[in-house]
């Protein structure tokens, strides 16, 4: 994928609210799972938490693949790979209030609420599409 197809993938994912997020297991079984998505300069972000099992097969395999999909799942376009790196506590902070404010309900206020009822830590990945 050039650089001129890999803005063109991010300006499609800034318009798509989710997308099916396919991390791998350990035997190379693709496991796929929604996921709404921002796009910042020239990554996508999402967020998870600590104890999700998608956070313990990106940590072992950051190789991912996402395409546009429903809120249930339901793949709606091509796929596309990519790497992810999980971000810091400063680098996620305008991070979370872009999800708050494009998924105003979901993301700033149901999520972050539930994450702190179940005392989970809530993750943000930045996602890098390959080139």
């Amino acid at each position: 994928m050039d650089a001129t197809n890999i803005r063109e993938t991010l300006d499609g994912l800034a318009r798509q609210r989710t997308v099916l997020l396919t991390t791998y297991r350990k035997d190379g079984t693709p496991v796929g799972t929604p996921v709404n998505v921002v796009v910042r300069g020239d990554h996508a972000y999402f967020r998870t938490y600590d104890k999700a099992y998608k956070t313990k097969r990106m940590a072992r395999n950051p190789e991912v693949e996402i395409a546009p999909s429903t809120y249930s799942g339901k793949v709606t376009g091509p796929a596309v790979h990519g790497r992810v790196r999980l971000l810091g506590e400063d680098e996620a902070k305008p991070i979370r209030r872009m999800l708050a404010r494009k998924h105003r309900f979901q993301q700033g206020f149901a999520v972050p609420l539930l994450h702190r009822v179940k005392r989970y830590r809530t993750l943000h990945y930045e996602l890098t599409l390959d080139v």
